[in-house]
């Protein structure tokens, strides 16, 4: 029998199998499909202060291996949240969750952490930095060294639970980010979120998407989310939530392999529902063929 299970900062997971946010929602159109319960855990929408209403249609467009989008962080704002979300979670799903928190702000972030602050079924924070700084001059928190450990001292400060920075990896080097986080008090790190992209519409010669640009994720950014886990392992030691293209069992042996704890799904669950508990079922049987008895061991292992 293989032991599946993994832990991040203190929080056992009885597989390292976790939805990414923004493709799961809060759960609760998965729990109509299947015994959600199953996941190691999963990581709620994205949430800010205030609600947003996201970017203009069209914010979805396709890619030869995967798909740009601009939604624009659409979402209720955090209030609502957890009066409407949080507060009944527990009917349906029955483990920790993972919070997705973003900002335009320190003090945003601040107010977010706070209010997760209370909510018991929360186990991680897990901070967004991919969003412009409106009082830096628009500058992306995550893209500056300086500025995503200002986030992450901030967080830190005022958080009751492990707080991990979730890195984007639209930089020259993703190590000087991640060092920052680290040395400013993270607890873990999350990578990568989506690439910068676009599409063009040949016939109306125009971009695809009303915001022009948009992320691009699925199996596309695999191999860029792989390098980057594996780069940001030896620098750091703290716990790798790692995500990016993944879309099997071998995907996710290769990305633990790589230096990742934990391992999100994200693009593949859009794309087929189920996805999650076929990696989660197919996962004993790859690591058999593999002759690997626990997924702990395999953490990091390709490093030399």
């Amino acid at each position: 029998m293989v032991d599946l299970s993994v832990s991040l900062s203190g929080l056992t997971l009885d597989n390292p199998i976790i939805p990414a946010s923004g493709c799961f929602s809060y759960g609760r159109e998965f729990a109509d499909l299947f015994d959600i319960n199953i996941l190691g855990s999963f990581s709620f929408k994205g949430t800010t202060k205030e609600p947003r209403l996201g970017n203009p249609t069209p914010r979805i467009a396709e890619t030869q291996s995967g798909m740009l989008n601009a939604v624009g962080l659409q979402n209720p704002g955090i209030d609502m949240v957890v009066k409407n979300q949080l507060a009944y979670m527990d009917r349906y799903f029955h483990k920790k969750v993972i919070a997705n928190i973003s900002g335009f702000s320190i003090e945003e972030y601040i107010y977010c952490t706070e209010k997760i602050n209370n909510i018991e079924q929360v186990g991680i924070i897990e901070v967004k930095i991919s969003c412009p700084n409106v009082y830096g001059g628009g500058i992306e928190f995550g893209t500056d060294a300086k500025s995503a450990a200002e986030v992450t001292r901030a967080v830190k400060a005022v958080s009751k639970k492990p707080v991990y920075i979730k890195l984007s990896p639209n930089v020259t080097d993703i190590t000087e980010i991640a060092k920052a986080c680290e040395d400013a008090g993270a607890d873990g790190l999350s990578l990568i979120n989506t690439l910068l992209g676009m599409r063009i519409d040949i016939k109306k010669r125009k971009p695809l998407l009303a915001n022009k640009t948009g992320g691009l994720s699925g199996p596309a950014v695999f191999p860029i989310a792989l390098r980057m886990v594996y780069q940001v392992y030896e620098v750091v030691k703290i716990p790798i939530m790692g995500m990016g293209g993944v879309s099997s069992a071998a995907d996710v042996i290769e990305m633990m392999m790589a230096g990742a704890s934990a391992v999100q799904i994200g693009a593949a669950t859009l794309k087929n529902p189920y996805i999650c508990k076929e990696i989660i079922e197919q996962l004993p049987i790859e690591a058999e063929k593999l002759k690997i008895n626990s997924l702990k061991d395999i953490i990091g292992v390709a490093h030399i």
